[in-house]
């Protein structure tokens, strides 16, 4: 939005051909999405405890988190409704990418949403069935993996389908999986499918200490902008020898979106937390990465980056296969992974600050994956 106006203005005055530039618009992104949470969410929370809108706290879990009954959840929203802002007025309205990715915060958003509107309503932490669940998160996987897909076959750049299709491979510079070889995409969008669902129910499962979850999203989407910004540009992406995706480079401010409205909402976040992100934030968070992912040919080097998700999410299936398997016995003492620990004596601030920095160093990790080829 303000990008369309500030090439009216630089007609006038050459300075404001600076905001071409997408590191000065991704730092104002990031100012704006940061500055939006921290200025609304006092009132936000507020309005959350006015509703009710309280977390319900499974009987099952650790008993320490009892105390959490009735903290404020649903503050996704405000992380969403940042990032959209700052999204809509600093990228380029023009790229279909940016349409795909807000496109898929609003789908896996009212999936969130009604997911945890029925838990408060019903008390239940259940909330919305299994079914509807699975139906809203598949379609919004398969239509990033359908609209990628048709966007690469119908573009005029005959390098299009390769670079937008095909698997890369971290590290060996001349290996590729080519999925494009299979007709209509279908080995992509089968892909795409497994990797926003998987993002999205690995966030959601480890949204659940203070300030857990929400600091790795935005390491790992601070990691994607560095790759949105490499593959957006031919030569940057030449010399380090992976694809070229010319739309990618917009996704930079969708990741910096992310990264302000992340740390604005983990002012709030932090332990003792004053409200939870709930699934409308944590789904979508998820989801969103998993699509940049996506669209920026690096699944495997977010898998790395993501490490700590995938963990949690491996934990869970583990337990249930174990339990189903081997009579009811488990592996944890508790899943997600992170109540394992909670259960063998660490802290929850101990959990939380050393996952943050496990996280730390798999982002560092997947980064150095663009040099070692």
């Amino acid at each position: 939005m303000l990008l369309s106006l500030f090439a009216y203005l630089a007609q006038f005055y050459s300075g404001f051909h600076a905001f071409e530039y997408l590191s000065l618009r991704a730092i104002l992104t990031v100012i704006t999405s940061l500055g939006f949470c921290l200025l609304v969410g006092p009132w936000f929370i507020a309005r959350l405890r006015q509703l009710k809108y309280g977390q319900a706290v499974r009987n099952d879990g650790p008993q320490t988190h009892m105390v959490k009954q009735g903290t404020p959840t649903m503050g996704g929203i405000m992380i969403l409704v940042s990032i959209m802002l700052s999204v809509l007025l600093w990228t380029d309205l023009n790229n279909a990418y940016i349409w795909i990715v807000l496109a898929v915060m609003c789908i896996f958003g009212v999936v969130g949403w009604l997911d945890d509107w029925l838990k408060i309503k019903h008390k239940n932490p259940a909330g919305l069935a299994e079914r509807y669940k699975f139906a809203g998160t598949s379609f919004g996987a398969l239509f990033v993996g359908v609209t990628i897909a048709w966007l690469a076959y119908h573009s005029p750049d005959p390098n299009a389908v390769s670079q937008r299709l095909d698997l890369l491979l971290p590290v060996f510079k001349n290996y590729i999986i080519p999925l494009s070889v299979i007709p209509m995409g279908m080995g992509f969008i089968v892909l795409t499918y497994f990797v926003i669902n998987g993002a999205s129910n690995a966030v959601n499962l480890t949204d659940g200490l203070d300030g857990l979850a929400i600091l790795p999203v935005i390491l790992v989407a601070a990691g994607l902008g560095v790759f949105a910004f490499v593959s957006g540009s031919a030569q940057m992406a030449s010399y380090l020898h992976v694809p070229h995706v010319a739309m990618a480079g917009e996704l930079v401010v969708v990741c910096a979106a992310m990264v302000g409205a992340g740390l604005g909402f983990l002012w709030f976040n932090a332990y003792p937390a004053e409200v939870f992100m709930g699934d409308v934030g944590a789904l979508t968070l998820g989801a969103m990465l998993g699509t940049i992912a996506v669209m920026v040919r690096q699944e495997l080097a977010f898998f790395i980056m993501a490490g700590v998700f995938v963990a949690e999410a491996v934990s869970v299936i583990l337990q249930r296969l174990s339990y189903k398997l081997r009579g009811g016995k488990r592996i944890f003492l508790m899943a997600p992974v992170h109540h394992h620990f909670e259960l063998k004596g660490w802290k929850e601030t101990q959990v939380v600050v050393r996952f943050w920095i496990v996280t730390i160093i798999l982002v560092l990790v997947g980064l150095a994956t663009l040099k070692i080829r």
